[in-house]
């Protein structure tokens, strides 16, 4: 039974585009030409912070958002930056009665705006820098599982990543969705994990409700 669904943050439920431009702004570099570069990191399976560095070498992530900050441009979120199918797919779990959690990698400022945005939507909130451990690293999962009131095996993880979402929940014993949207599920989507690990993949957050309860009506 999938009785609690947990949600990545970005390009799960946040696209992160216009991030992403103003972080190619921040670097002065063109828009087109970062994104590209950042797509071809991901192809290479290497770490996106490597974007970075091919535009200036010593880059530290930290300390740039620090200074983002101190500019009056901090790196921000809001509400018309969250995909479409969120607030709608969000609204018919919590009416199908599932427990609903939101945990990514994300700094202690995107945590307080997810906050503001979802504290009346889900049961929880939690980011990686409240819990000290980043995707893909495991404990950052075992986190997951320590404040979802079930057991791993009923819990449905959701992220747009093979690498960070998929892979570690699924070797903790969680089920897991591939939602098809942002550069990782694009490149991904094709390969032969991410067509063997997930229990579903979806092009949208909307078809959740109806996979789940199909999924629970055959589990009993």
């Amino acid at each position: 039974m999938i009785r609690a669904v947990v949600f990545d943050v970005g390009e799960c439920l946040v696209d992160e585009t216009r991030e992403y431009d103003t972080w190619a702004d921040w670097l002065a570099v063109p828009r087109h030409t970062f994104h590209a570069m950042f797509g071809a990191v991901i192809a290479q399976e290497r770490d996106y912070r490597e974007v970075f560095q091919e535009f200036r070498p010593g880059f530290d992530l930290h300390e740039e958002r620090e200074k983002r900050a101190a500019a009056g441009k901090p790196e921000t979120f809001t509400e018309r930056d969250l995909y479409e199918d969120v607030r709608p797919a969000l609204a018919q779990l919590r009416a199908d009665g599932l427990w609903l959690g939101i945990a990514g990698n994300q700094t202690i400022r995107a945590g307080k705006i997810l906050r503001e945005l979802f504290t009346d939507e889900v049961d929880l909130i939690g980011t990686s820098d409240d819990w000290g451990a980043s995707k893909p690293d495991l404990e950052f999962f075992r986190r997951v599982s320590e404040v979802v009131p079930f057991a791993n095996e009923d819990i449905l993880y959701v992220g747009d990543r093979v690498d960070n979402d998929l892979r570690p929940a699924v070797s903790v014993g969680m089920r897991t969705t591939l939602v098809h949207r942002g550069p990782w599920a694009t490149i991904q989507w094709w390969n032969d994990e991410a067509k063997r690990l997930p229990t579903f993949r979806v092009e949208s957050l909307l078809e959740l409700p109806g996979l789940i309860a199909s999924f629970n009506g055959s589990a009993r």
